[in-house]
């Protein structure tokens, strides 16, 4: 193990440590990802003993400045991009109600007691007597080398005690492609309702996680599997199912969506694009309605779904900014690059697709390449040579008409100040008149012509004007 600790902060901790008299271990994370050649600058250091004394003393040894957090007898320093956390070996007792421990001093055996998973009690010798020994008293790194999750303590035990572990198996599943060992997804089953001591914020940081992770139908197969998705966003169960009536069914929109979710995935890292995804048909459930002659429809599903997303992410304690924004843009327009692709492409149409979708048209391309997940090859041939004939639509009129993030040519003010009006309902309705216009391809979108149409259609609502504009 010495080779995996050459990093010269190990050695000044070494010798700090004997200098003491100290046990001090790097533990957890940092050690699991030493085994998955994965590269790591979070390290934690676990002292039996004081962990904060031991931190402020290499704080001044390495002439660095450390945090202490008194709350969780826990302190932290950055070194040479280094981020090293200190806590001292305790043992935990939990109560009913809480996920928070109640914490006393305790050996290293205690320390990897309390540990989630057993890669996770992975602990290294920092002392020049047992420098780079492994102390891995649960098979850690077997079950890392196998790719499986478990537990130190019985899984029912450690899952009751902090049910946030639960989303952590989850996430770690999702993230490594690692399989959650049976005994382990029969106790999350067992302690669904404990989940409800955990803070929504922590829930959500978790299966942001797991949304992030390469493939994150991973992660969401084993939330739906083992119940805990039923239990904090049920909106996104009731996609799951196919309805049959007379013969015929709809798809399944909850594997639908992970599909789509999936091949977002493979071409984005955009957490909120990724979120697009996942709501992006959470009305269907809503709007499902059966047909004799059509079969199975959702009309209105994407109207629908925009509305939602505001109180979702308000239930799951996510932004309410500019990110739930673009989520519910996106949701809300989904449908209309498919539209374009099914039918001969207007210029009116394209338009109002760069007009409504603005700086978020590529991600919208994205999304819909993305909701194309028909098994049938004839279907996906058609509909990839109709979007990239959209593709190429939105970039011709783009180029022509620059109405992606558009600014009206003629703003209310020069409105008021052409036919001496004040603030009102006709500003309104002639600014609409030359968006409109312009949309339609009446006339183009510049200065000069808009205002021959503000003119013309200030007239035929009886204003006359009472100054010229000079226009360029």
């Amino acid at each position: 193990m010495k080779q995996h600790l050459r990093d010269p902060i190990f050695s000044r901790l070494s010798g700090l440590a004997d200098s003491l008299a100290i046990e001090v271990y790097v533990i957890g994370g940092f050690v699991r990802d030493l085994f998955l050649n994965r590269p790591s600058k979070d390290i934690d250091i676990l002292v039996i003993g004081n962990g904060v004394d031991f931190a402020e003393a290499a704080a001044a040894m390495l002439h660095t400045k450390v945090s202490v957090f008194k709350n969780f007898g826990t302190a932290m320093l950055h070194y040479h991009g280094l981020e090293i956390e200190f806590v001292g070996a305790r043992k935990e007792s939990y109560r009913s109600e809480s996920r928070k421990p109640i914490v006393e001093s305790g050996t290293l055996q205690d320390d990897q007691n309390r540990r989630d998973f057993t890669m996770n009690a992975l602990a290294i010798s920092l002392n020049s007597a047992s420098f780079g020994k492994l102390l891995d008293p649960f098979n850690g790194l077997e079950n890392l080398q196998s790719g499986l999750i478990r537990t130190p303590l019985p899984p029912a035990e450690t899952f009751s005690d902090d049910p946030l572990r639960m989303m952590r198996a989850v996430r770690f599943a999702s993230q490594l492609n690692f399989t959650i060992v049976p005994e382990a997804i029969e106790a999350i089953k067992l302690n669904l309702d404990r989940l409800k001591i955990v803070s929504k914020e922590r829930i959500t940081d978790e299966l942001n996680k797991i949304i992030l992770s390469p493939k994150p139908s991973v992660g969401f197969k084993l939330l739906f599997d083992t119940g805990l998705l039923h239990e904090f966003f049920p909106q996104m169960t009731a996609l799951y199912g196919v309805e049959i009536i007379n013969g015929k069914g709809h798809k399944d929109n909850f594997y639908h969506t992970l599909q789509v979710l999936d091949n977002v995935a493979e071409k984005s890292g955009d957490l909120w694009l990724r979120w697009a995804a996942i709501l992006h048909d959470i009305a269907k459930p809503a709007t499902k309605k059966f047909d004799g002659r059509h079969g199975w429809t959702f009309h209105g599903h994407e109207d629908k779904g925009a509305r939602m997303v505001p109180h979702i992410f308000t239930q799951l304690k996510l932004p309410l900014n500019e990110k739930m924004k673009f989520v519910q843009k996106l949701v809300q327009l989904h449908l209309r690059p498919i539209v374009l692709a099914q039918e001969i492409v207007t210029d009116s149409a394209v338009r109002r697709l760069l007009f409504d979708a603005g700086e978020d048209t590529e991600s919208l391309m994205m999304l819909c390449h993305a909701d194309i997940t028909t098994k049938n090859e004839y279907k996906i041939k058609k509909y990839r040579q109709n979007f990239q004939l959209v593709q190429q639509k939105l970039k011709d009129v783009e180029e022509r008409d620059k109405v992606r993030n558009w600014q009206p040519p003629i703003t209310g003010e020069d409105i008021m100040q052409t036919f001496g009006i004040g603030a009102g309902k006709e500003v309104g309705i002639l600014k609409n008149h030359i968006r409109e216009a312009i949309l339609e391809g009446e006339i183009p979108n510049n200065r000069k012509e808009a205002y021959e149409y503000l003119l013309l259609k200030g007239t035929a609502i009886g204003l006359s004007p009472v100054q010229n504009l000079i226009i360029d």
